[in-house]
């Protein structure tokens, strides 16, 4: 038997709000589980609904910008802000708070058709789910040790990963077949119940880490203008041809220099009560993972945005049918989250042991889709879209436990509400790109393809004789014959421009990742030595004890029996 003696002078307190008992906890992460779910549904509602909500509110294109653009920079600026209101308050009053005026808001949004009603209640709907994702996370962290993270983590990513890249798209398409708009916000209403009651069935006590702190109003001020001026150019940017526009470039200045002061701001205040807590950054593992959560976001909001919008606008499928194409996939998100999990926690494998692979599989589905067409069908689509899940599902557990275990105390908060806002960003840059590029490659191909469609061309008069022949033997008389034959194989050459423009789509975000991986390589030995070890990151005064202290118990003492531990007494000062 194996006598392990300990010195009380260099073990830092342990973390006991892991002992709360099997079921309350359980209950906990079945609560941060569906909470993170309204979040998940509500954030990709539009994507689905745009065509029907703009014909039931009247509203212009200009207008409904403001619905997806307040929703995300109100959930940015609620990233940022969420760890300040869990040091005034908690971690599971935050979660709660957050979760009710979700489900409110939707059941709200469902019973009004009022345009100017949705934008306020898209914006409390983006500040909402920004803080029920980070103090759901941030409790997980809180309430259970660093050798259970991998399995809640792994069980936090089904609702706010895999549900909305996979779930959600087929469940909102199916409601506005079916019903209408008004339901996915109502569908919300039961989901947020359920995760209110969930979470009121248990308490874990009081926050050890509330303390009073002021708010820093001026960073706060700063970061909100940055967060919706670039919201708005990146989502809206493609529309109004970026910088051939004027408003788009004053908001681009104004977004950018709020930024940058908020930046400067934050590196040189001398008080506590910032924003940011910078010192995370000096933990390698975080300042590793957060730049690889920007790359993480923008393969997985892009491919997101392609996939279903080259299954509407070019194979002709109805929502619920797109929705239909992504809702397989969701058993390979799973089956690589917990394999990812046993390797982690079972085989005692580095979180990082998965990236390759994810990385890999990612570019290999993405360039698998490059080869579609206009006949391709769910058969010829689903090999790349099962490959795509199983590769999110490597990345993104992986990135979480690399980005976030190593942190302490309140830095958790900080840490996640900075991974969530990587991850984001990372999304933004990847839709603006996709759309950006959709654009400009139709056009051009499109130009490219009309050089070859001339008058007197053989293959055009035999095309055009084909379709008018076709055409008049259904009836149709043959001066409008003619015109309607011109006419279809015009739409036939937008078609085939859209789809070669998607094909180039899909390979560049397969050429993305092959140039972002040499460079994550890089830069992950850089700040390796730069910082060194993540568990050098110093705790602050004041700032409470974290997981830092249960990861240290945990790894020191494994499974060793404690009826054979020994307590070496400290030595008197005297």
């Amino acid at each position: 038997m194996k006598l392990v003696v300990i010195d009380p002078d260099q073990v830092a307190p342990v973390n006991t709000r892991a002992s709360h008992g099997t079921m309350p906890t359980l209950l906990v992460v079945a609560g941060i589980v569906f909470a993170a779910l309204t979040e998940a549904v509500a954030g990709t509602a539009l994507s689905t609904a745009r065509l029907d909500m703009i014909g039931d509110t009247h509203a212009t294109l200009d207008q409904f910008a403001l619905l997806e653009v307040g929703y995300t920079a109100a959930k940015l600026t609620a990233f940022m802000l969420t760890p300040w209101l869990m040091g005034r308050l908690s971690s599971q009053t935050c979660l709660r708070a957050a979760t009710g005026i979700m489900t409110l808001v939707c059941g709200a949004a469902a019973l009004t058709y009022n345009f100017d009603t949705l934008v306020v209640l898209r914006l409390l709907q983006g500040l909402a789910g920004g803080a029920l994702l980070v103090s759901g996370q941030t409790l997980l962290f809180q309430t259970f040790s660093r050798s259970l993270q991998p399995v809640v983590q792994c069980f936090f990513a089904f609702g706010a990963v895999v549900a909305p890249a996979t779930l959600t798209p087929y469940m909102q398409g199916w409601l506005l077949d079916s019903l209408s708009w008004t339901w996915i916000f109502l569908s919300i209403v039961p989901i947020g119940l359920s995760a209110l009651a969930l979470l009121a069935s248990t308490d874990l006590g009081a926050d050890a880490q509330t303390r009073a702190v002021r708010l820093d109003r001026l960073g706060a001020v700063l970061f909100t203008i940055a967060a919706f001026c670039l919201t708005f150019v990146l989502n809206q940017g493609s529309r109004w041809d970026w910088l051939e526009e004027p408003m788009i470039v004053h908001l681009l200045l104004v977004g950018v220099v709020s930024l940058l002061l908020f930046i400067a701001f934050q590196l040189c205040a001398t008080g506590s009560d910032t924003i940011l807590d910078l010192a995370i950054f000096r933990n390698s593992g975080f300042a590793f993972g957060f730049i690889a959560s920007f790359a993480a976001g923008f393969a997985l909001f892009g491919s997101a945005y392609l996939i279903p919008s080259f299954a509407i606008s070019v194979l002709g499928m109805t929502p619920t049918e797109a929705g239909m194409l992504l809702l397989p996939s969701t058993l390979m998100f799973i089956s690589a989250l917990l394999l990812t999990t046993f390797l982690v926690r079972r085989g005692k494998l580095p979180p990082i042991i998965t990236v390759p692979f994810g990385i890999l599989g990612f570019i290999v589905a993405m360039w698998m889709l490059s080869g579609s067409n206009g006949e391709s069908g769910f058969s010829d689509l689903m090999p790349a879209i099962l490959l795509r899940g199983l590769a999110l599902g490597f990345l993104f557990l992986s990135i979480t436990l690399i980005t976030l275990l190593d942190l302490e105390g309140p830095q958790i908060a900080y840490g996640v509400g900075l991974f969530n806002v990587g991850r984001q960003t990372g999304g933004l840059f990847g839709v603006a790109v996709m759309q950006t590029l959709l654009d400009h490659q139709t056009a051009l191909n499109k130009g490219v393809i009309a050089t070859y469609i001339v008058p007197g061309r053989m293959a055009v008069t035999e095309r055009l004789a084909l379709l008018t022949n076709s055409l008049t033997s259904h009836g149709m008389e043959l001066s409008v014959a003619a015109k309607a034959a011109v006419q279809i194989l015009t739409r036939e050459v937008t078609a085939q421009a859209s789809i070669i423009a998607f094909d180039t789509a899909f390979l560049t975000l397969s050429l993305f990742f092959i140039a972002a991986a040499p460079v994550l390589i890089t830069l992950k030995i850089i700040i390796g030595r730069a910082l060194g070890s993540g568990s050098e990151t110093p705790n602050h005064a004041g700032r409470g004890i974290g997981i830092g202290a249960q990861a240290y118990a945990d790894d020191q003492l494994g499974d060793v029996d404690v009826s054979q531990i020994v307590i070496r007494p400290t030595a008197s000062p005297h």
